[in-house]
């Protein structure tokens, strides 16, 4: 996490990291996920950033500390942005495709409108949680779920 960190300081997208440290840009993933990296690696990251071998090491043990609740908050919170995106990009696109098998194999009859119904309440559904529009489930509901099952307050 602590090589994301350096890298968006910097301004630079993975791709730039990779090609200035010499590694593969599926290593940079797989180290800005959480993978531990191999000595060369590190060694290699910490030539890039400029900064000594030994605080890298010391920062990627120390990682889970350096972040803070709210970041980790806003972490999860752009990744469920993502995946809602993500929905409604493959939601469009399969009702256009489902929608053209319609108007060659029955013109007469538009059933491509079902689909779409259905899985649009559902697309609303997972907007309106994403954005915390109604959160029936919200955070508020999860930390008292979490404090009645641990037996203490949080």
């Amino acid at each position: 996490m602590i090589i994301r960190k350096l890298r968006l300081q910097r301004g630079w997208s993975q791709e730039q990291l990779a090609r200035l440290s010499g590694l593969n840009i599926r290593t940079i993933q797989r180290i800005e996920r959480g993978q531990n990296p191999s000595l060369e690696s590190r060694k290699a990251l910490a030539a890039v950033f400029e900064i000594d071998l030994s605080e890298l090491q010391e920062s990627e043990v120390n990682t889970e500390q350096d972040i803070s609740d709210r970041e980790k908050r806003v972490i999860e919170h752009v990744r469920d942005i993502k995946a809602f995106y993500s929905h409604v990009i493959t939601y469009v696109l399969v009702i256009i495709g489902l929608f053209i098998l319609n108007l060659i194999t029955s013109p007469g009859y538009f059933w491509v409108l079902w689909a779409a119904l259905g899985w649009g309440i559902g697309l609303i559904s997972h907007g309106m949680s994403v954005f915390e529009v109604f959160s029936l489930f919200g955070p508020e509901w999860e930390k008292k779920q979490v404090e009645k099952r641990l037996g203490k307050k949080l």
